[in-house]
């Protein structure tokens, strides 16, 4: 029997420069379509939500598996995760790369990033 390692999980937070990039959803829903269209990852559902007093939150549905970010501008804050699954091939390098290109939109310094091999 073959054995199967479902994939790579990137949780971090960060702080930015950049802090108007927190407050609204819509510059993060470009990123995370220009980057699942680029990588040749298949969408299955997504929420976006902005909150009234700024932040927002958007979790993102792939047949891969997830991408979420949820930010606090008045904390200068953002926690991001990314899981693709390895089920027809491996995906490690994508999770790596939309977490760098999401770090580089953001202008984000990173706080904390855990690599979860599943």
């Amino acid at each position: 029997m073959t054995s199967y390692k479902p994939g790579l999980h990137i949780i971090a937070e960060f702080t930015t420069a950049e802090i108007n990039l927190l407050k609204n959803a819509e510059p993060c829903k470009q990123l995370f379509d220009n980057l699942i269209y680029s990588l040749d990852l298949s969408k299955v559902g997504e929420v976006y939500h902005n909150f009234e007093n700024g932040g927002f939150t958007a979790v993102v549905c792939l047949t891969e598996s997830h991408l979420s970010i949820h930010t606090w501008p008045e904390f200068n804050l953002a926690t991001f995760d990314v899981f693709l699954s390895n089920f027809k091939q491996d995906n490690n390098d994508k999770v790596k790369s939309i977490y760098a290109e999401t770090l580089a939109f953001f202008n984000g310094i990173e706080k904390s990033k855990q690599e979860i091999e599943r």
